[in-house]
């Protein structure tokens, strides 16, 4: 069995499940002729998955120059008929939610349960977007109470350069496993950087009647999943000049094939006409486990990377 995977179009999480697929090749191996699935409309909300709906509660407690001391999440995750993604949602939306923040104690009290409803799936943030909103406007009412600056609130409790990812982690631990890292940091240049273009504004007068106002989050996502992930690739340099490209990452609307190419780019110093590239093709490469979690730029953009430079040298 060959697997090509055409352009898909938007996916960011919501492609992540098998809903359909057994269906299409069922379909084929008994028609032997190519098969389409064409969701209609309320296909597209019966059949497929939606958000993870959570109920979040946060309290946190502060010194009065706003420094945390405590935070505590109550966290209880609607993950539908099935739970396909319940566990990792759940992960991601408390862990990097609250690991933004420097905090002596964190107490997480997260619950997902099942429900006669429609499956909850892996959707762009997987889970940040639910907790992160609890988080910062708790966040920004302590900003309120204590009278200080929500940006500057948030200077005062960030990570800093140099923090360990899960504080509450040490190697000395038994069952001690770290692949999450922080790669670099910009975190306080990116809150600058936001302040200053909110003060800044855009020279652009509100219309009659329009209420106006700002505010600001702060949030954080690891790019890559945890836990293992691996890609296969390959640069070949044909008798004619050019190159062959292939990675198994799939191009659903991240722009892997574009960063892809630029990257073959920069490394072998060749223009774009020059490169050819061969993606999600089983017979094309060995393996790639998904391009979800950016790893289409961080693992399989490595790997490739990793390629150009042995054929450069």
């Amino acid at each position: 069995v060959r697997v090509v995977t055409a352009r898909v179009g938007g996916g960011f999480g919501g492609k992540q499940e098998m809903f359909t697929e057994d269906l299409v090749a069922l379909a084929v191996l008994r028609t032997g002729r190519p098969v389409a699935y064409e969701f209609s409309r309320t296909d597209e909300f019966q059949r497929a998955s939606v958000r993870h709906p959570m109920r979040v509660t946060v309290t946190l407690g502060a010194t009065a120059e706003g420094v945390l001391t405590a935070m505590k999440l109550d966290v209880l995750s609607d993950t539908g008929a099935y739970g396909n993604h319940a566990i990792g949602v759940m992960f991601h939306g408390c862990a990097e939610s609250t690991t933004v923040y420097r905090c002596p104690v964190r107490s997480i009290d997260a619950e997902a349960v099942y429900t006669n409803t429609v499956p909850s799936g892996a959707f762009r943030g997987y889970g940040l977007g639910q907790v992160m909103l609890g988080v910062e406007s708790a966040m920004d009412l302590l900003a309120q109470e204590l009278g200080i600056d929500p940006f500057e609130l948030r200077r005062i409790n960030a990570v800093r350069d140099g923090d360990p990812f899960h504080p509450e982690e040490t190697p000395d631990d038994d069952e001690y496993e770290e692949d999450l890292v922080w790669g670099s940091y910009g975190l306080d240049q990116c809150l600058d950087l936001a302040q200053d273009a909110l003060r800044r504004g855009n020279g652009v007068a509100a219309p009659d009647g329009w209420r106006v106002g700002e505010g600001m989050a702060a949030a954080m996502i690891a790019t890559m999943a945890p836990g293992g992930h691996h890609a296969h690739t390959t640069t070949t340099l044909r008798p004619d000049g050019t190159f062959l490209l292939a990675a198994g990452t799939p191009e659903f609307g991240s722009g892997t094939t574009t960063v892809h190419r630029q990257i073959a780019a920069s490394v072998l110093s060749a223009s774009f006409d020059r490169l050819d590239l061969w993606h999600s093709d089983t017979d094309a490469v060995a393996h790639d486990t998904g391009n979800f979690a950016s790893a289409g730029i961080t693992v399989a953009g490595k790997a490739l990377h990793a390629a150009c430079v042995q054929l450069r040298h």
